[in-house]
């Protein structure tokens, strides 16, 4: 997961001006780890409300084509510099699913996190094409 700070607001105003650096890392960190603090919590079985949740949200932007942003993994074609590779990334969903990847100017941490979890799809990929 690759949380994008420099898109963050709140009411507008860019997060990093109303939380100190610190703190903002500690939040980035605890929402890259929530998947596994949830399966903590449940103790047994999956994290299966956000996955469901983003499923109904997609089926929603479909059905009613409402060209909703919603952040997906889709097939990159040479966005974001990848290309042939499904990765996270902000599309427009409507009538016809992915209808769009929306490329956003990512900071020089943020391209370098992106291209860290590309490298660790493409490594399971690989894998999985050797089995």
């Amino acid at each position: 997961m690759v949380p994008v700070v420099s898109y963050t607001n709140v009411a507008g105003i860019p997060v990093s001006q109303k939380i100190d650096a610190g703190r903002l890392e500690e939040i980035v960190q605890r929402t890259r780890d929530g998947g596994a603090e949830i399966v903590k919590f449940l103790q047994k079985g999956s994290a299966y409300y956000a996955p469901s949740a983003a499923a109904v949200e997609m089926v929603d932007a479909i059905v009613y084509d409402q060209k909703r942003v919603l952040p997906c993994a889709a097939l990159c074609e040479g966005e974001y510099g990848f290309d042939g590779l499904f990765v996270g990334v902000p599309v427009k969903i409507g009538a016809g699913g992915v209808e769009e990847i929306i490329e956003i100017e990512l900071t020089d941490d943020e391209k370098a996190a992106l291209g860290r979890s590309a490298d660790a799809v493409k490594e399971l990929v690989d894998a999985l094409e050797k089995v």
